[in-house]
């Protein structure tokens, strides 16, 4: 028995060692053609190799040598290069040149990590004059790695994917809009090749991209951290969540029970459907929200003048995922608002004389749904124009119900695990993060959550104080007509505060915001601000790169005046009117509408319904209606002088 063991010992060890003889040598996925590596310091290159192999490295004529540890693990360090290229990496094992990895045209330049939720998500597709950008979109010396969104319970060695591409026409399409203007300013400016590498995933609360180690620092997320060591890769409800999500994308994007076929006839048989009037969103006429995909359908008869003639339909801002239907046919399908517009043309030969059939197919996600009633709905011939506003039809589970999803994505530190733990220590210049929305409910505990974040990327890269930019929420939310308490001013505030930290900026995104749409188009000038704030803060360049700053003030009576820096030349208002954005408070802490005088580079702030002023606000609100602007028409930051709890405060 005992030599028997002793043979299957040794056929043990003949096997792992012939196993391990053949292993090959690897690169995680961050590596690739086409690929930008860091200037001005030594480049990291790592992966894995038979264990003890000499593991030799060679970018462009220059040598650099590790050895893999029993792991089979190694890492080596190519000096300090400038910008340039292009270059070709080659690595190998010592002694097996058939092993050898070739990635080419990779350039040397600045690379910057950009992270965060869906404003840093949404895709240059997505935004604003998207069409004319994607045109002229040929910029061969920037390069973006988008990482495909994985969430996995423990920390990853390698991303799940994601492949370096060339900024072109094709490619563009599908980066990050605020990354790419970001990147193409740099470009323009620096006159250096600019990587970018985006990890990004809409939704996603601060806690999911913090390590494990760095949330049990906190009070505020040791318990759900902890909470989270009941999950495993490989528990039931984990794996089935992954395959629902696949499955709930499916359902939104293929119609069901062939309702794409059915639904939109004109025979089709609706006399049971609800009747509502458009536009306007469904959480507005529905008792209790839903989530899954819902109909609407409308007939109307179109003048004579529209026969024979291709018409335009104007959809005004429907729900993200939708498809048109016109007389029976597919007009269009939009997905993540591939077309901002939202205008579509209706070929001459679908307008029939009589009875016209409109039809939506439309997702309903997270509360939303429904036709924007900010916005007008029509179809035009020409100037001539007729209303889609008033009774349509509408109609819910025609389809196959979308299947629960328990969004384990949401969860402390998953995203950080499969979506920043590989890329480390991939050689970078910095980083940009937008993301916020999904933590306003609690925006007090973002004071702390925010710069534990930044510590900790900062801490496991080892780079020093690496530049962390980022965005500040952006105004959203219909505007309300009296001065009022609001989550997203406060954490709006709590990003401010964050700039007590070393070698951070934020962009201010107050005024380019849009009350009826939390991902707002215009993401040209947000990638531009954060730019201005990177030409300074890291490119040591001259010049105004924020808005003015509350700094102090002091009490004139009735009258309080308010001092700021980053005024340039002096201030004036955006919309050339009065000075709109500022509130005054007493000691009874009830705010009403100031007035504000600007005198030189400050602001003096009167209200005549507040005798003794103490407290002043300005822009605190969700979507504050503010004007106030630097001689470089960059926005004045919110801000109050006020310490009094709020309403995320616990």
């Amino acid at each position: 028995m005992q030599s028997r063991i002793q043979v299957l010992a040794l056929l043990l060890i003949i096997l792992l060692v012939g196993t391990s003889s053949q292993a090959q040598i690897t690169l995680p996925k961050v590596f690739g053609d086409s690929m930008v590596l860091q200037r001005g310091v030594k480049i990291p290159v790592w992966g894995n190799a038979s264990p003890g192999a000499l593991v030799i490295g060679k970018l462009g004529n220059i040598q650099a040598t590790a050895k893999a540890d029993q792991q089979g693990k190694w890492q080596l360090k190519f000096p300090v290069f400038k910008a340039g290229g292009p270059y070709v990496l080659e690595v190998a094992e010592s002694g097996k040149p058939a092993s050898a990895i070739k990635l080419k045209e990779i350039l040397i330049g600045d690379v910057w990590l950009a992270s965060g939720q869906s404003n840093m998500e949404w895709q240059v597709q997505q935004a604003k004059d998207a069409s004319r950008e994607i045109a002229n979109a040929n910029f061969p010396e920037i390069r973006f790695l988008v990482v495909e969104h994985s969430k996995q319970v423990k920390p990853q060695p390698d991303i799940f994917a994601g492949k370096w591409k060339v900024c072109d026409t094709t490619s563009v399409k599908e980066f990050s809009a605020v990354a790419y203007y970001f990147a193409r300013k740099i470009h323009h400016d620096q006159n250096i090749p600019v990587g970018i590498i985006q990890s990004t995933w809409g939704g996603t609360p601060i806690e999911a991209w913090t390590s494990r180690e760095m949330l049990l620092t906190s009070p505020i997320t040791k318990a759900r951290t902890l909470s989270n060591d009941t999950l495993a890769p490989d528990r039931e409800d984990f794996i089935q969540d992954s395959l629902n999500l696949i499955k709930f994308w499916y359902l939104i994007y293929n119609p069901q029970n062939n309702a794409d076929k059915i639904v939109p006839a004109a025979e089709y048989n609706d006399a049971d459907w609800t009747s509502v009037e458009m536009p306007k969103l469904i959480k507005d006429f529905r008792a209790g929200s839903y989530e899954g995909v819902a109909w609407l359908r409308k007939k109307m008869i179109l003048p004579d003048s529209f026969l024979q003639k291709n018409l335009t339909i104007n959809l005004g801002h429907p729900e993200m995922n939708y498809s048109l239907y016109f007389n029976g046919q597919e007009i269009c399908k939009n997905v993540w608002n591939a077309n901002p517009s939202h205008a579509y043309t209706i070929p001459a030969r679908l307008v029939k004389s009589g009875e016209n059939t409109i039809a939506v197919r439309i997702a309903m996600l997270w509360g939303g749904g429904g036709l924007n009633p900010a916005d007008d709905i029509y179809i035009t011939a020409g100037a001539a124009r007729v209303s889609l506003a008033g009774k349509w039809l509408y109609k819910e589970d025609l389809e196959t119900a979308l299947p629960k999803i328990r969004n384990y994505q949401y969860y402390p530190t998953v995203l950080f695990n499969t979506m920043i733990n590989p890329l480390i220590p991939y050689g970078i210049r910095g980083f940009i993060w937008y993301q916020g929305e999904s933590n306003a409910g609690a925006a007090y505990d973002y004071r702390t959550l925010f710069p534990m974040l930044i510590t900790d990327w900062r801490q496991r890269w080892q780079q020093g104080n690496l530049p962390f930019l980022f965005v500040q929420l952006a105004n959203y939310m219909k505007a309300r007509p009296l001065p009022a308490e609001s989550e997203w001013a406060e954490l709006r505030e709590a990003q401010t505060m964050t700039l007590s930290l070393p070698n951070t900026g934020m962009a201010c995104a107050i005024d380019i915001g849009e009350a009826n749409d939390i991902h707002p188009k215009n993401k040209q000038e947000v990638g531009r601000r954060l730019a201005l704030v990177a030409n300074k803060m890291v490119y040591k360049q001259e010049g105004i790169t924020s808005g003015p700053v509350y700094k102090h003030y002091r009490k004139e009576g009735n009258r309080i005046r308010l001092s700021f820096i980053n005024t340039g030349a002096g201030f004036s208002t955006k919309d050339g009117k009065e000075v709109s954005g500022f509130a005054v408070a007493g000691e009874d802490k009830q705010f009403y509408w100031a007035k504000a005088d600007i005198e030189g580079n400050e602001v003096v702030v009167y209200s005549d319904k507040v005798a003794a002023p103490v407290a002043v606000r300005y822009a605190w609100a969700d979507n504050p209606e503010c004007n106030l602007v630097n001689s470089a028409g960059l926005p004045a930051v919110p801000f109050r002088t006020d310490e009094w709890k709020g309403i995320t405060q616990h």
